[in-house]
């Protein structure tokens, strides 16, 4: 991996890790059969140390993974504008992984992992409509590879 070229932006694993695992979403980069990129913004939910995602049962995500594997995963957390300094202060993480789709008790614990994500107070019998509806979706995971955060700080954010 290409290392950064400020390294005294260079935030800690732990930290980059933290950032990853609170954001509200990510930005996620593939490569099309054509060559062309493909940048879209999703939910997630980090688990095991993996990414996962859900998705449609066809689309763009899911073409370009199955013809390319190799993805980032960015992630922005606080920024702000200095207009007076001509610069911001900012927080973000890239992750490098692999991608590819999940069946099984994996997939319906990454959705069980959204779901307590994003609606943290779901009733619990709805949580068994989760479980039945795994056919609808596709869930892809992003066994990350490596992590890189980035963060500059004029004051506390």
């Amino acid at each position: 991996m290409r290392e950064l070229r400020r390294k005294d932006r260079a935030m800690e694993k732990s930290a980059a890790s933290e950032l990853l695992r609170s954001g509200e979403y990510g930005v996620l980069s593939s490569v099309g059969e054509d060559g062309m990129p493909y940048g879209v913004p999703l939910n997630y939910v980090v688990m095991d140390g993996n990414i996962y995602f859900h998705a449609a049962k066809a689309g763009h995500k899911l073409d370009n993974i199955k013809q390319n594997n190799q993805v980032s995963f960015c992630v922005v957390g606080k920024t702000r504008i200095i207009p007076e300094k001509y610069t911001s202060e900012f927080e973000s993480v890239i992750v490098f992984g692999k991608a590819g789709l999940i069946a099984g008790e994996e997939k319906e614990k990454a959705l069980l992992g959204l779901l307590a994500k994003y609606s943290p107070d779901f009733p619990e019998e709805e949580k068994q409509e989760i479980k039945r509806s795994c056919d609808i979706v596709e869930v892809i995971k992003i066994e990350i590879l490596h992590i890189c955060g980035k963060a500059h700080q004029e004051n506390e954010i």
